[in-house]
């Protein structure tokens, strides 16, 4: 076998030879893959690169394309050659879990390191030193942990045999999926010794999203210098299409005829697959639907736990069920070859982000059926996610000047000097940190005093960009031509050849339209289940923290607010919560007679414990008459007293805060009432339970003030009850 060693040494200095390490790659590619299985030209090519040259590689390739199988031989060989182990950044813990499988089938000794499995740290790193680790998969969210980045970064760097970045389009914000804690791997690369190979995947990047992960993290384009790259680096792109495609859209403008569509085809398309929809709610109501009308489905979203994520993907993997109803939460590293069919109930925003996904299905199949049905609420659930963008340049400098250098201060401790919510202000925190003016430390957050510029240009073309790729998206829906041809436009396709003449498998190419039409059963079934009204609103259990800061004197556990809640629906629910987000899209208006009925039940199945004698109507939105309207219908049909509004005075400001603790400190004693309409009863909120009407609820907050000011009043317990809930 020529240079190979059975055990780790010191790296070799003597040039390799590279027809043994072919062998030893097939060998490698065989025990990985079965037997037969042979290297693509592009996977040696890659190989070669970085074990024989120790170069630096950016492989963009479609999914399926054997990326894995790039760098699990090449940290083989390396190691074989005597070098240390091979660093992988990885973004999900489901394709951790894929990997270290994947792995040892290959010889490949693996670990990782990642928020789910810290007990096992201490442990993990004795391997490593050990030698006993050839390859450690890391979270990017380790990154700039400050034990994990002070301690254990520094030495991996100094050691590594070789570093790969998974699933590189997380380091770009043009990207479908951007990660602000994917920016510290420069931090990595830049401590690498020389000659040290670096390794970027990912099957989903256009021009403009390789250019910036090149920019990033130093490789990209050959010819690139500096910060923008290697002049020697190697760059393999290849094609996208995938001859297992077959896509089509199926427009329908009902949402509970799109849900009833499902029901009625699931059964025909090929094996097992995924179901996406936008939001958890959606996943959730539509896995119950399917499960009801008799399919094998599972709900996975965001929200399910660690544990059962890992049983479901198991179960799919196992063909123990039809489908996963899934939000993108099931999406990168998820590996079934044979995954017969991918529909998405709901757009996703962007070509990129839709390939992506659809990418899962057909790998190792004749035949894959890619199904998108459309909904014209796709693009209010496109605006709300980005509406979570990075902030305007005010906010910004708020958080800078909220951090001083020598006194850490937690996210949480933070969220009262700035009016940014959690999410938002992690995320600002993150990119802050990466451009140096900032740091994670322990204990908190403290400011470098480095000086920063905010990249208005940037942010404003990122905006742009989002728009863009929402306008591409619904060229897609409705173009007549070649839909493989279109995403592959999208994508700056390198090989897509226009005289080609479309991938004669899509719907536009064949002229085979799927049928729209439903059975009248099945769409009653469906308009049954998803209008069956009621959601449950879980009050706000603990006052945000800080509050004493903006001279709000409440803290700790909230002792006034409000009871458990209902709603009819989520305004992202696919049945009633499209007929409510109709609703309030119209002009203030009374309350609809359909709108009173659905209340019924709702009221009906509560199971309050004791039940409410008066109704307040919560008069601060925008929806002032269909809010007052509905209270007094409900009064009158369950025979209590309609005591008024409350209301907030028009000369305050409008409460604007996305922040919690800015957003109480609006609200705090700003509400009037009850009796404070002129159709009240004249009644107060005597010492009985009171139910508090208001139209969509959001943060929980108003209630929350609202609940507080009637219990003041005397009212034993305040129960709220919205016509919507956002989410």
């Amino acid at each position: 076998m020529g240079v190979m060693t059975s055990t780790p040494a010191s790296a070799s200095t003597t040039a390799p030879d590279r027809a043994a390490l072919r062998s030893r790659a097939d060998e490698l590619l065989s025990a990985l893959a079965g037997p037969g299985a042979t290297l693509r030209e592009d996977q040696w090519t890659a190989i070669e690169a970085l074990v024989a040259d120790r170069r630096r590689a950016l492989v963009v390739q479609r999914t399926g394309w054997g990326k894995s199988a790039v760098y699990f031989i090449a940290a083989r060989l390396l190691r074989e050659l005597g070098s240390g182990p091979t660093v992988i950044v990885s973004p999900l813990l489901a394709l951790m879990r894929n990997q270290v499988e994947s792995a040892a089938r290959a010889g490949v000794r693996a670990a990782t390191i990642n928020s789910a499995n810290m007990t096992e740290w201490d442990e993990v790193r004795a391997s490593v030193r050990a030698g006993e680790v050839d390859v450690l998969l890391v979270s990017p969210e380790r990154l700039n942990n400050p034990d994990f980045r002070d301690t254990v970064l520094p030495a991996l760097a100094a050691d590594a045999g070789l570093v790969v970045v998974d699933e590189a389009h997380c380091v770009s914000d043009w990207g479908h999926d951007f990660r602000p804690d994917y920016r510290r791997i420069r931090t990595l690369l830049a401590d690498l010794p020389e000659g040290v190979p670096v390794l970027a995947t990912t099957a989903t990047a256009n021009d403009r999203v390789v250019r910036d992960v090149a920019q990033q993290l130093g490789v990209g384009t050959p010819g690139a210098t500096g910060s923008a790259g290697h002049p020697d680096t190697l760059v393999l792109r290849g094609g996208l299409d995938r001859e297992s495609l077959h896509l089509s859209v199926v427009s329908i403008d009902d949402s509970e005829k799109r849900a009833a569509w499902l029901v009625e085809n699931l059964e025909t398309l090929p094996g097992s697959g995924i179901i996406y929809c936008l939001t958890v709610a959606a996943a959730q109501d539509m896995a119950e639907l399917l499960t009801s009308a008799g399919h094998r489905v599972s709900a996975y979203t965001g929200r399910t736990d660690a544990g059962e994520r890992e049983e479901l993907e198991r179960a799919l993997l196992d063909n123990e069920v039809k489908a996963l109803v899934a939000t993108s939460a099931l999406g990168m590293g998820f590996d079934k070859p044979d995954l017969g069919f991918v529909v998405h109930l709901g757009a996703p925003p962007s070509p990129i982000s839709y390939y992506q996904q659809i990418g899962r299905a057909g790998r190792a199949a004749d035949r894959a059926d890619v199904v998108l049905i459309p909904g014209p609420e796709d693009r209010a659930i496109w605006n709300h996610f980005a509406s979570l963008a990075f902030p305007p340049e005010d906010v910004v400098r708020r958080v800078l000047d909220a951090l001083a250098p020598d006194r850490p201060q937690s996210t949480q401790a933070l969220e009262p000097a700035v009016d940014l919510g959690r999410t938002r202000l992690e995320m600002v925190l993150k990119v802050l940190d990466v451009d140096g003016a900032v740091q994670r430390v322990r204990g908190g957050w403290v400011a470098t005093e480095q000086p920063w510029e905010y990249d208005a240009e940037r942010y404003a073309g990122l905006a742009e960009a989002r728009q863009s790729e929402q306008r591409a998206m619904l060229t897609y829906i409705s173009t007549s031509g070649c839909r493989m041809d279109y995403l592959r436009t999208e994508l700056d396709d390198p090989t897509l050849d226009p005289a080609a003449g479309g991938c004669g498998r899509c719907d536009n190419c064949t002229g085979q339209r799927r049928e729209t039409t439903v059975e009248e059963g099945a769409l009653t079934r469906a308009r049954e289940a998803l209008e069956r009204p009621g959601v449950v609103l879980p009050p706000r259990r603990q006052w945000p923290t800080g509050l004493a800061k903006l001279d709000v004197p409440l803290k700790g556990k909230i002792a006034d607010g409000p009871a458990e809640g209902r709603a009819l629906a989520r305004l992202t629910d696919l049945g009633l919560g499209q007929k409510l987000r109709a609703l309030v899209a119209e002009p203030d208006q009374d309350a609809p007679e359909w709108l009173v009925r659905a209340c019924v039940p709702v009221l009906r199945e509560w199971g309050w414990a004791e039940r409410p004698t008066g109704v307040v109507a919560l008069l601060t939105g925008e929806r002032p008459l269909l809010v007052s309207s509905l209270a007094r219908a409900l009064a009158q049909m369950g025979r209590m007293t309609y005591l008024g509004g409350l209301t907030r005075d028009e000369a305050l400001p409008p409460v604007t805060a996305q922040n919690s603790a800015y957003r109480v400190a609006q609200l705090w004693g700003t509400l009037a009432g009850p009796g404070a309409t002129e159709d009240a009863a004249g009644g107060t909120a005597d010492d009985g339970p009171v139910l508090l009407v208001t139209d969509i609820l959001g943060t929980g907050w108003t209630v929350t003030e609202a609940s507080r000011n009637l219990r003041e009043g005397g009212a034993s317990a305040v129960l709220p009850f919205a016509v919507a809930a956002e989410t």
